[in-house]
């Protein structure tokens, strides 16, 4: 118990009054409510995620992912340490220079490969200017640099791990050994050594295969050439060209050449100052064999084979390896070198990194020219044929394969669901893991050969320069897919494979540690002394230590290499060692499980091989019923997108990406989307245009695809969007529906039925276009007729009369119209200036000034009926009317003179696109003077082709334009209407209410007159009076005044309250019976129902007539406008003047 080891210092209070006690209460209290909170929180936001809070992880949407890979937080000194201070250093040296190789591979694989495989990508020869390719060198001049630095920093390691080994297998007799190293072979050393080697060989293919790298250098060698003519034009300092020109040459010999593994391997191994000694030293020459034997009896036996992993790249480094041996120590083992050949039979081909393969026969043939020579001619032709049968025998199973590994990959993704699924019970848990751990293998097992298959034929096809047939494609892209598959199923159950593989890799390291106890026993138990018993014994116990912590890469490195020494002197018996380095291999496995099926799944090499993506669409197309698979094979195309980050050649990245995307969304565009709204389409039309009995659409005979499972899909990834193919199709055909109504009004039902239709099939959620059943027309009525008809002018008469009487006719008329208003404006100032008029207006505004806070800023009802019958006292006319009523009148006679305007306009324009529909396109119109000046005819023909192009051009104007009429007679009225000496007339708003009032009042009382015998003065429309208000609100800049009295508000809220009082006295008198009053309130009811819809029809009208007058922006805001208006245009012709005329100083 922590109380035991208090201090002293605390034992003070040992009396107990129960403070403690309720302290603990209330804080546990306290943290009890919290976590209720807390746990409460956490459900809300649960249930705010809803579906997708759970155990399986999306590929497509998760923005984090899970890093199962340990890292060791030791130093390699921290971690070797023995009471055998000689083992501790050469095991610390070892491990140090693996570590050292490893991160060497990384940055090649990670930086080097793909900076030089995407050179040259990014830039279709179209866009290429000249100039660019030299551009384009300039820029990767450094990343050369780099790589240079790069591949020095290779060979001193390579000499560096030959020197490390030959001083521990030495054949000095004298000299004493470091270790005892019979029977010690650190085979793991050699493999390194074989991956550093696989980088320098895999640098020279790239380079080698790189015809656009090559020829952008020698373009660039070319502009240095000329630059060395003429520096100082380009502004180079000449003494700086020189040496960079050395520098290029460096560069050129130790990269470009393709020496770079030849450079490596030619290097002088033995020490000048009688250090290491390499070629003589016999020991190290036979250890060295020795070890590659070793590594190829193990690739050999697995090549091929469904239980290979990483056998193939083992390969390319004992070749490597082999190569080395012989230019150090200048032997050929033929029987070796045969067997190193005969495995092209088995492999024919080696897919180093992306669409770099390598032939291993051509390899060693070109190194080792003496040994090929030994070899039978025909035995070396039998290979390269053998290359061939393969590709050809391979396109004919391709299809069996993809049968076949269908299967596997399903039943294993099921096995995996299951075993996940299931709960470990405790009695069965070794099993469990056993089990898991040999499922996670097959998965991974899988994925190697499936990606195998992929890169070997696709870059063998590509590298002999053989068409691919179709079948062979979709093949290909299947498996593409199943890879995919793989790879999302250990990402869908991420949360369970992370928690089993610490398990299993914690049973294995005990399986592990066993195996090495027994060997531990064995050896303590022999009493004999001797150095090299106690060597093994330390190795032994480094490996018990280090297996007891994380498996990190350098653990298991370091445990490799202890069991180099521990296992000789038959420490361990052959059916121990043999499950040992079954479990270590596990081990590896499952330590890097994601990084090793990331590398698998890699599909990066899609790239290189985006021709095939056409024929994966049009098949994906043709067979809708798996459409799901689109998303496999987009996550595989956005493999490649961090390989492009590497790039160098371009100003950044972002361009080649942005390339990529572009190039793959046009491809899905045409071969997909496109062709899926197209069919979509006729689909729709055919099935509503039945009736006309058109193509044979049964299904027995013309077949069906069912394009619907399109709809079905989730957004497809890529990049940093979403494609959503269900939302594509649906705008396309919004988009095309809606425009072929605007030229078809008629149509509107077919595509109104086609819209429904697409719902029901397709279950696409369409929107609906809004546009009239209709044509809008304009039309002025007669007021009153003697006749039984009441004549009527609308846009085509005036469009009629346009093309009678010419254009000059809608001047005369506008100038007719603003004589007329002119008039009329001055009786509506007379009356405005009136006293009666102007006091009462003026205590109106006074008043609402008083009440607007108590009242919700609305003018009240009773005040403008109070105005209404107010005025009737002043006077009536003998036809019984009010100065209200004449007020009313001249209103409407001023918004019907404006919507007379407006028709004219509109029938101006409706002529002049008459007119100009038989001329094809407005926007290039061909100049016919031109062409008749070109070809030299008459005179005659001249003028006429001049006039043609006047009257064109007049047209074009015409019905691109139209003259803004409302616009100019606002202009022209406003300035005087706004002016001080007419502040009368700034009381207008305050008389709208009543006005409003009198013409509802007038309105019913027009058409109430329609159903009587007597028709005199009957109406059933009058739009002129809320246009007349519009217009002159517009001239008074009051719309907002207006508005801040909310009057349509108040009339609305004082109708309904009166509507729902009356329903309720009605409930009450149904009680009692009373029929008459029943009538009474069904009238009083109606009455206001027909009060409330005119004042709605009035604010309809109103707000629309306001439109025309752009009611959003008052005059303030116009002015500024049209300030910033005529500056830009003054800065413009400033620009052109700037340009054309001297800067000489004009004196005005």
């Amino acid at each position: 118990m922590a109380v035991e080891t208090l201090s002293p210092d605390w034992d003070f209070d040992r009396v107990d009054d129960g403070s403690q006690k309720i302290h603990a209460e209330v804080q546990l209290k306290n943290y009890g409510k919290f976590l209720e909170e807390y746990t409460s929180q956490l459900r809300r936001i649960e249930d705010a995620l809803d579906d997708s809070v759970g155990d399986v992880w999306d590929f497509n949407l998760d923005p984090i992912a899970l890093k199962l890979m340990p890292y060791e937080q030791s130093s390699l000194l921290e971690l070797i340490k023995t009471e055998n201070k000689v083992l501790n250093k050469v095991i610390t040296v070892y491990a140090a220079l693996c570590c050292e190789i490893k991160k060497l591979k990384y940055e090649a694989e990670a930086k080097f490969y793909n900076g030089l495989l995407f050179y040259g990508e990014g830039a279709t020869d179209s866009s290429m200017v000249e100039g660019d390719c030299q551009v384009q060198m300039g820029r990767f001049i450094s990343f050369l640099q780099e790589l240079s630095c790069f591949v020095t920093r290779c060979c001193e390691v390579v000499v560096n791990v030959v020197h490390q080994l030959a001083a521990l297998y030495t054949s000095n007799k004298i000299a004493p050994k470091i270790i005892e190293t019979t029977g010690v072979h650190f085979q793991t050393m050699y493999e390194h050594l074989g991956e550093l080697l696989t980088v320098l060989l895999t640098l020279d293919e790239i380079i080698d295969n790189h015809i656009t790298l090559k020829d952008h250098w020698t373009m660039y060698k070319r502009l240095l050439k000329s630059i060395h003519h003429n520096p100082s034009k380009f502004g180079i300092q000449e003494e700086k060209l020189k040496p960079f020109e050395k520098f290029l040459l460096k560069l050129e010999g130790q990269l470009l050449d393709g020496m770079i593994f030849q450079s490596c391997i030619e290097q002088q191994f033995d020490s000048l100052n009688g250090g290491v000694s390499v070629s003589k030293n016999s020991t190290f020459a036979e250890e060295f064999a020795h070890s590659i034997r070793s590594i190829f009896a193990n690739v050999e036996a697995k090549l091929g084979e469904p239980s290979e992993i990483d056998q193939r790249d083992k390969y390319v480094g004992i070749c490597g390896l082999f190569v080395l041996h012989f230019q150090i120590f200048r032997t050929v083992d033929k029987k070796f070198y045969k067997s190193l050949l005969d495995i092209c039979k088995k492999v024919p081909a080696i897919t180093l990194t992306a669409n770099i393969i390598w032939f291993p026969d051509n390899f060693l043939i070109q190194k080792i020219p003496a040994a090929a020579k030994l070899l039978d001619r025909k035995n070396l032709q039998a290979i390269k044929m053998h290359r061939d049968t393969f590709l050809q025998q391979k396109a004919q199973s391709l299809t069996k394969d993809v049968q076949s590994y269908y299967v596997f990959v399903s039943s294993w993704m099921m096995k995996m669901e299951s075993i996940l699924s299931k709960e470990q019970k405790m009695d069965k848990f070794a099993e469990d893991l056993i089990n898991r751990c040999n499922i996670f293998i097959q998965g991974f097992l899988y994925a190697y050969s499936i990606s195998t298959i992929i890169k070997t034929t696709m870059n063998l096809y590509m590298s002999m320069q053989k068409p691919m047939t179709k079948t062979s494609v979709k093949a290909l892209c299947r498996l593409v897919e199943l890879l995919k598959a793989i790879e999302h199923m250990f990402y869908r159950r991420s949360m369970v494979v992370a928690d089993s593989v610490s398990h299993i890799t914690q049973h294995l390291q005990h399986q592990a540690l066993n195996s090495i106890s027994v060997a531990k026993k064995r050896v303590i138990s022999d009493k004999k002394y001797s150095e090299q018993r106690l060597d093994v014994l330390s190795a032994l116990v480094l490996a018990e230590n280090i297996l007891n912590g994380p498996s990190t890469k350098q653990r298991r490195l370091i445990v490799s290499l202890a069991l180099s020494v521990g296992t000789q002197m038959k420490t361990f018996k052959d059916e121990e060692l043999f499950p040992l380095q079954v479990v270590m291999k596990k081990l590896d496995l499952i330590s890097e499980l994601r990084e090793r099926i990331q590398t698998q799944c890699d599909c990066c090499f899609l790239y290189w091989h985006r021709a095939v993506f056409p024929i994966y669409l049009d098949d994906v197309y043709e067979n809708a019923v798996d459409a799901a698979r689109l998303h496999y094979m987009f996550s595989a195309l956005r493999d490649c997108v961090p390989a492009m980050m590497h790039s160098r050649h371009l100003e950044s990245y972002e361009i080649l990406l942005d390339c990529y995307d572009k190039e793959i969304m046009e491809i899905l565009n045409e071969h997909l989307l496109d062709k899926l709204c197209k069919e979509i389409e006729k689909d729709l039309r055919l099935s509503v245009h039945t009736h006309l009995k058109l193509d044979d659409r049964n299904p027995f005979k013309v077949g069906m695809k069912d394009l619907a499972l399109f709809f079905s899909l989730n957004p497809i990834r890529f990049f940093n969007r979403f494609i959503d193919i269900r939302a594509y199709v649906t705008h396309y055909l919004d988009k095309t529906f809606y425009n072929l109504t605007t030229v078809a009004l008629h149509d509107w039902a077919t595509y109104s039925e086609m819209r429904n239709l697409a719902t029901q099939r397709y279950g696409l959620v369409m929107t609906e276009a809004h546009l009239p059943s209709q044509t809008l027309e304009q039309i002025f009525i007669e007021r009153t007729s003697n006749n039984k008809h009441l004549n009527t002018i609308n846009i085509r008469h005036i469009a009629n009369s346009i093309r009678t009487h010419g254009t000059g006719i809608m001047n005369t008329t506008v100038n007719f119209t603003y004589q007329f208003l002119k008039k009329k404006f001055y009786i509506f100032s007379q009356f405005m200036y009136d006293e009666h008029i102007k006091s009462r207006l003026i205590k109106d505004i006074r008043f609402f000034r008083e009440i607007k806070d108590q009242n919700d800023h609305k003018y009240p009802f009773e005040r403008a009926e109070k105005f209404n019958r107010g005025i009737r006292k002043l006077g009536i006319t003998p036809e019984g009317q009010s100065y209200l009523d004449q007020f009313r009148q001249l209103i409407s006679q001023i918004g019907n003179a404006m919507g007379y305007v407006r028709m004219i306009r509109s029938g101006g324009l409706h002529c002049s696109s008459n007119a100009i529909r038989f001329v094809p396109d407005l926007e290039d119109i061909v100049n016919f003077e031109e062409l008749v000046k070109e070809e030299g005819l008459a005179e005659e023909t001249l003028k006429a082709a001049r006039h043609l192009d006047s009257v064109l051009s007049d047209h074009t104007r015409n019905s691109a334009e139209g003259t803004e009429y409302f616009k100019m007679l606002v202009d022209v009225f406003a300035p005087e209407f706004r002016r001080p000496k007419n502040i009368h007339l700034r009381n207008f708003y305050i008389i709208v209410p009543p006005l409003t009032l009198n013409f509802v009042e007038h309105s019913i009382s027009c058409k109430e007159k329609l159903n009587k015998k007597n028709k005199i003065g009957a109406a059933f429309t009058d739009d002129g009076f809320a246009m007349g208000v519009a217009y002159i609100l517009k001239l008074l800049d009051q719309y907002q005044e207006f508005d801040s009295l909310h009057w349509f508000q108040s009339v609305r809220e004082k109708y309904l309250k009166e509507i729902r009082a009356v329903a309720k006295q009605q409930n009450v008198q149904s009680a009692s019976q009373d029929e008459k009053l029943l009538q009474t309130m069904n009238l009083t009811q109606k009455r206001l129902d027909v009060y409330l819809q005119e004042f709605e029809l009035l604010y309809f009208s109103l707000s629309s007539a306001r439109i025309f007058f752009r009611a959003d922006k008052t005059a303030a805001e116009e002015n500024q406008e049209k300030k910033e208006k005529e500056e830009d245009t003054k800065t413009s012709n400033g620009d052109l003047s700037d340009s054309t005329v001297p800067a000489d100083p004009v004196v005005k």
